[in-house]
């Protein structure tokens, strides 16, 4: 067993199934967009993520990896069918789960012996059940009845680190309900299974509860050091030292613990909003995810905040913006922080010029409503000529090297916001900055 179909060719889809590839797997990339399948057999990488393009060229080299439009023949040709499509977030935060009935009733079209149906895709608690039912009154709409199994396999990959999350997994969580299933997934992550990965092997709706909580964790965690940051700058302490010495604490540890203007991305927003959703709609609402919700959009709203409080009259201001992104190593800008600082300013008719390494397309997108306000620039460099202030969003490497004598002449004035904290305030402000940060 080794033919692998994957049908959503997105983020999760295009990284899983070159990394799957790349363990000897042989895998179909199955998309409904024609462009971005036509692409990807150009060698163009639809997203930015470090070392993908060079792995799914490798493995497309070798044959291990195609990619294509006809799910019919992918389908039959399987033996494991991973569901990698988008649940996007609807108006009242829940889950849309449209693309992932339509990819079940697209399987039980077209099963043709027993499968092993993974899905890979973030999905609300019961969801397996949803697609076993969905593949049944397909099957028996055509009057066949082949056996098959469903397993939740949730992804835990990090944009920017997505390769490496993938190949060096804190944990493999299977949630399945035979051991015929548990047999073919563990034969899929053989190589990991090899090297000692543990395995966490469960019921379906724990493994979909496991994607939920992890994340959901992990975003109150950041939400609770920004808010010991917003207490230590009252109080003059400094946050940085704080979440050192929380971090050596083994039952805390120092992941997740950098302050900052808030948490964004695919999955956070998403995934809190939508376990909140399902917490109240069984009447046993999660209060702390509910709060943390609130509390990282209030974050969000405190850094322009603390930008207009510093710099009095905004009124035709120009702000260099360094970083759009919600996070470095990756072009998402999905709830990135940046919108909502940039939008909140824009009410008070400043200025922006922007740089980012990977995100000026996205940019370009995103700050739609704004976007006659905006310069988009080609460098950090020329994004600070002639500034009023500077601002930094996201922590890119290239931003933390810079040169602070060039940006204190090219710039006009000497507002330097760092919400990432990557610059020493002391350093800073000797060059005569105004010097603000998140904690400190």
């Amino acid at each position: 067993m080794n033919n692998i179909t994957i049908i959503g060719s997105g983020y999760v889809g295009l990284v899983s199934g070159a990394c799957l590839a790349d363990f000897g797997m042989s895998v179909i990339c199955i998309d409904n967009d024609k462009s971005k399948i036509e692409k990807l057999n150009n060698d163009i990488i639809p997203i930015y993520e470090p070392g993908l393009d060079k792995l799914v060229q490798r493995n497309k080299y070798y044959k291990r990896l195609r990619f294509t439009t006809d799910v019919e023949s992918a389908v039959k040709d399987s033996d494991v069918i991973f569901i990698a499509v988008g649940t996007p977030a609807m108006e009242n935060g829940e889950a849309d789960l449209n693309y992932v009935v339509d990819v079940a009733q697209t399987i039980g079209k077209y099963i043709n012996e027993y499968k092993v149906i993974v899905n890979k895709s973030t999905v609300p608690i019961g969801t397996g059940e949803i697609v076993k039912n969905e593949i049944k009154k397909a099957l028996k709409h055509r009057n066949v009845n082949y056996n098959f199994d469903i397993v939740s396999n949730p992804e835990f990959l990090r944009e920017g680190s997505a390769i490496y999350d993938f190949t060096h997994p804190d944990r493999i969580v299977l949630g399945l309900e035979s051991e015929k299933a548990a047999n073919i997934m563990k034969e899929v992550y053989r190589v990991l299974y090899l090297n000692e990965t543990p395995f966490v092997i469960t019921n379906i709706k724990t493994a979909e509860m496991i994607k939920y909580a992890s994340n959901a964790f992990l975003a109150m965690k950041i939400t609770y050091i920004n808010q010991i940051a917003n207490l230590c700058e009252k109080v003059g302490a400094d946050v940085h030292h704080v979440a050192k010495a929380m971090g050596m604490d083994g039952r805390i540890s120092s992941k997740f613990l950098h302050p900052g203007p808030g948490y964004g991305g695919s999955c956070f927003p998403k995934d809190t909003n939508a376990l909140y959703k399902i917490s109240q709609k069984i009447d046993e609402p999660i209060t702390l995810v509910g709060e943390t919700i609130k509390a990282n959009e209030n974050q969000k709203l405190k850094m322009a905040l603390k930008i207009k409080e510093a710099m009095g009259e905004l009124k035709e201001k120009t702000i260099g913006v360094l970083g759009v992104t919600f996070k470095p190593r990756t072009d998402d800008m999905r709830q990135a922080p940046s919108i909502t600082i940039l939008n909140e300013l824009a009410k008070y008719c400043v200025n922006f010029k922007i740089y980012d390494p990977e995100g000026l397309k996205e940019g370009k997108v995103r700050l739609e409503k704004i976007i006659d306000k905006i310069v988009f620039c080609k460098n950090e460099y020329e994004a600070i000529t002639d500034v009023d202030a500077l601002v930094i969003l996201t922590e890119w490497n290239q931003f933390r090297i810079m040169d602070l004598k060039k940006i204190k002449q090219l710039m006009k004035g000497n507002y330097f916001f760092d919400f990432r904290n990557i610059y020493e305030r002391k350093i800073v402000e000797q060059l005569g900055f105004k010097y603000y940060c998140v904690g400190r």
